[in-house]
């Protein structure tokens, strides 16, 4: 029989590194509040600037469906979108005990270092 990973390790060890990982993780995302600011690609609100590629790309599709150039507006004006919306999200991490936020990231680590520790093969002792 094998275990973690195709491996001899431990699948106790995996689903207990597991479960630690998914807590400390759950915890530290229960700490963190993230906002959005103002979209300012070239000033400030130029957000509607930041659509016309993804709409004349998206007419153009729709009068020629195989059109590359129709594709590649859309596609950019999708990325342009995307990643707007990506550089101007605010993440802050709320006030906490130190306490806490050593247990949260002591979970979360010690549950990778489990699992990382069950996917290889389990030595033997001499």
């Amino acid at each position: 029989m094998r275990g973690a990973g195709g491996t001899q390790g431990g699948v106790a060890r995996f689903f207990v590194g597991l479960a630690m990982a998914v807590g400390g993780a759950y915890v530290l995302t229960q700490r963190v509040t993230v906002t959005s600011g103002f979209w300012s690609f070239f000033g400030g609100h130029t957000f509607g600037l930041s659509l016309l590629p993804l709409v004349v790309g998206a007419g153009v599709l729709f009068y020629d469906g195989k059109s590359r150039l129709g594709w590649i507006l859309t596609a950019c004006g999708t990325l342009i979108v995307f990643l707007g919306i990506l550089t101007n999200l605010r993440v802050y991490f709320e006030p906490t005990s130190l306490f806490d936020t050593l247990l949260m990231l002591v979970l979360l680590a010690g549950g990778i270092g489990l699992i990382a520790r069950s996917l290889e093969p389990q030595r033997k002792s001499p």
